[in-house]
Parts: structure tokens; C-alpha cells; sequence
């Protein structure tokens, strides 16, 4: 009789990212400003993808980082790959108002940009990190699927709570940005025996910073590198957002050899050192080895 090997880590199984990737980078940029334009040149330029979170009463305020007019955020942001999202329509403290007066800023912000722009507009950026647990209920009431802070957490770990979706780091934590940018370039998940989560690589910030600061170049050679690196999905916070709760709405069987998908998309996930597509309303039973 053969002997039995130890062989843990293959009955695991572990989400992908769309054709199987183990790696992905979002951006998140806030305000609408003009900065915004130069911005978009240069991640288009490597096929990066940005969520630009908005106001709606703030246009054409040019003495508050240059922000776009009315009409120049709808040319600017109207016909790209990119998102746009919630960022309250005065930009205020959600939790240093009353409950009602939160809603009705992140109400009125969403209103006024789906009518704008023609399109579902669900995800958000907190105003200065302005959130608790009474704002997190009620902009969930309202139909926002994910609320980003500023809190950087220096890893490329997936979020628990997309209402409390915290980014990887800002880009004027310069060291750390290099640090992590080599880290998530030149290894990867895959190489792991016991862990090996796919890694998502957030970064957010102001475009009037690199103005203000004299250096686009720190966003120049992050595009390059991640455009660089092998297996890595570009995308939206908004599209992130629905790949991971799609993969997380999977259904499985007791023994974990089944799994049906229930939603619109297909999620691919490994398992035993094979990766698997599973389509949108799809059941896929695994081979054994």
C-alpha cells in the first residue's frame, strides 16, 4: 500500500482574479480637479484603470486645487474606462453633521451624478475620512457597495468590510510606495506554500499633488513597474468590488469538490494547483488528482 503524502495546501481554495490572475492594482483619485486630466494621460498611457471620486457643488473652484467646472467634469470623466464615484456633494465630515444631513449630502452627490453622467454611480470615497458605524448603515441604505478611507494598511491584503475599504498607501508615502511597489513587482502569491491569497495593490491620493510637489514622475515609474509585472489586472474600485463579492456569493458543495456561482460573472479560483473558470450561473466539479 502506498504511502500517504501531506498535501494541505492543495485542498485550499483560493480567488483569482478574471483569466486566473493572482495580482491586481486599483486607484482611487479624489476631488475632480484639473490635475485630474494629466493624471488620466498617464495611466491611460500604461492601461491602468482610476475610480475619480466627485462632488457636485464644488465646480470651478479654482482657489481650492483648481477644480473643474461643471462642464469640464463632464467632458473629462464622461467617456473613459474609468469610474466615477461618491465623495459627498460639499465635500464635509459625514460624521460631524446629523444623521439626516449625511444622507441627504450623500444622496444628493449620487442623484446629481447619475443624472450627469448617464450611469449607476454605487462606490464612494469618505470626505476626510469622515465616517462611523451610523454613516456606514445609512449610505449602505442609500446603495453605495463600498466606501474608501485614507487608513493605509502597507499591504496587499483583500478588504473585509467594502464599507470600510482600506487602501494600501497613499503616494506621498514615498519610501513605503517603493518598497511595496517592489515587493508586489518582483514576487508574487504563487510562490507561497501556506498562504496564497491573491495580493490587490490599492494606491490613492490627490492628482494636485504632484503638481504641488514637482514630481509625476513617482507616478510615472509606479505605472511602469506594475505595467511591467507579469499576471496583474488593472481595474476600477468599482469592478474590484463586484469580482470579489461574486467570489465571495459561491456556493459550495459539503465536500468542497462542488461549486456553483450564482452570479452575473464568472470568477476563476485555484485549487490543488489548478485554476478553474466558473461561469456565471455555472456548477463545476473538480478532477482529482
Amino acid at each position: 500500500m502506498a504511502a500517504k503524502v501531506f498535501r494541505q495546501m492543495f485542498e485550499e481554495k483560493y480567488m483569482r482574479f478574471p483569466g486566473g490572475l493572482a495580482k491586481a492594482v486599483t486607484l482611487s483619485y479624489d476631488d475632480g480637479v484639473r490635475a485630474d486630466v494629466k493624471l488620466m494621460a498617464v495611466i491611460d498611457k500604461y492601461g491602468l484603470k482610476c475610480t475619480f471620486n466627485l462632488n457636485s457643488t464644488l465646480f470651478d473652484c479654482v482657489n481650492w486645487h483648481n477644480r473643474m467646472d461643471e462642464e469640464e467634469t463632464y467632458l473629462t470623466f464622461g467617456d473613459t474606462p474609468h469610474e466615477i464615484a461618491l465623495h459627498g456633494a460639499r465635500h464635509i465630515f459625514l460624521n460631524k453633521v446629523p444623521l439626516p444631513e449625511a444622507v441627504r449630502e450623500v444622496a444628493f452627490n449620487r442623484d446629481w451624478l447619475e443624472h450627469k453622467f448617464g450611469r449607476i454611480v454605487n462606490g464612494m470615497a469618505y470626505a476626510y475620512n469622515g465616517y462611523n458605524a451610523d454613516v456606514k448603515r445609512v449610505i449602505a441604505d442609500l446603495g453605495v457597495q463600498y466606501a474608501r478611507t485614507t487608513h493605509s494598511t502597507y499591504s496587499f491584503a483583500l478588504p473585509e468590510d467594502f464599507l470600510e475599504w482600506n487602501p494600501t498607501c497613499h503616494h506621498t508615502e514615498y519610501e513605503r510606495l517603493r518598497e511595496l511597489t517592489g515587493r508586489f513587482t518582483q514576487q508574487t502569491p504563487l510562490a507561497e506554500f501556506k498562504d496564497r491569497e491573491p495580493w490587490l495593490f490599492y494606491l490613492w491620493g490627490h492628482s494636485y499633488e504632484y503638481d504641488d510637489n514637482v514630481n509625476w514622475d513617482v507616478l510615472e515609474d509606479f505605472c511602469a513597474a506594475v505595467a511591467g509585472a507579469e499576471g496583474v489586472w488593472f481595474a476600477t474600485n468599482g469592478e474590484v468590488c463586484a469580482y470579489i463579492k461574486a467570489w465571495r456569493s459561491l456556493i459550495w458543495s459539503m465536500d468542497g469538490e462542488r461549486v456553483f456561482n450564482p452570479s452575473y460573472m464568472p470568477v476563476w479560483l485555484e485549487i490543488r494547483g489548478k485554476i478553474y473558470r466558473i461561469p456565471a450561473g455555472g456548477t463545476v466539479k473538480f478532477e482529482e488528482e
